[in-house]
């Protein structure tokens, strides 16, 4: 929300006010101009709009301190990469690529390709898809592994404004807890993590708590 795109979930979220059928697989094969008229609006005539906050700088200046070594994000929409940040896994994929569902090439995400819908595979003429993950859709890899790897790994994994609700991204700090990460949520609300593996909760907006966080983080690798 601290850039401009709306919560999905939550009590005034968009799935409350659009069906998100239309990001279905069956119904996108079928109703690809209906699905696109709605996929445009919103994810690139609305957030395309969307600049990285505070957070996301904040994110990229620890990847630069070498006090971060991965982002694994949900997120779709790049603000990571356009604050900086270099090693980031798009668990869900990104709304910034194009993806032939009948050949497989992808494109850049061009006003020139949408400027007709549904878009068209320069290739096969075959109808294009965000290369993002859709309802029906297996998390892609290399993202699924990378990701469960990193969780494996990691000392410390901090939790920025999530809810868990959404599998399998839900397991991935589970599998951190489980391997004795220590774990640093940041949210507005209490979710389903804070009193089962959170251990240390800061409540507030992401924008703020990254800021002081990395404020100290910079401090005390001065030390």
């Amino acid at each position: 929300m601290e850039s401009g795109i709306p919560p999905f979930r939550c009590q005034n979220g968009l799935w409350k006010k659009i069906d998100p059928v239309f990001l279905d697989t069956r119904y996108f094969s079928e109703h690809p101009e209906e699905s696109w008229k709605l996929i445009k609006n919103i994810f690139y005539d609305s957030f395309g709009k969307a600049k990285p906050n505070d957070a996301h700088y904040a994110l990229a200046a620890l990847e630069e301190k070498e006090l971060l070594d991965v982002i694994v994000t949900q997120n779709i929409d790049n603000l990571h990469q356009r604050a900086g940040s270099q090693e980031v896994i798009e668990f869900h994929g990104t709304s910034q690529k194009l993806v032939c569902t009948n050949c497989g090439r992808r494109f850049e995400a061009s006003e020139e390709l949408l400027n007709i819908l549904p878009p068209k595979c320069m290739d096969c003429s075959g109808v294009l898809k965000p290369d993002f993950v859709f309802f029906g859709e297996p998390i892609p890899e290399p993202a699924r592994s990378r990701s469960f790897n990193e969780a494996e790994i990691a000392d410390i994994f901090i939790l920025i404004g999530t809810t868990g609700e959404i599998q399998p991204a839900s397991m991935i700090p589970i599998i951190a807890s489980k391997n004795n990460a220590r774990i640093i949520e940041i949210n507005i609300a209490k979710s389903k993590y804070t009193n089962n593996i959170t251990d240390v909760f800061l409540e507030g907006k992401a924008t703020e708590v990254m800021t002081q966080l990395l404020n100290v983080a910079v401090r005390n690798n001065e030390y």
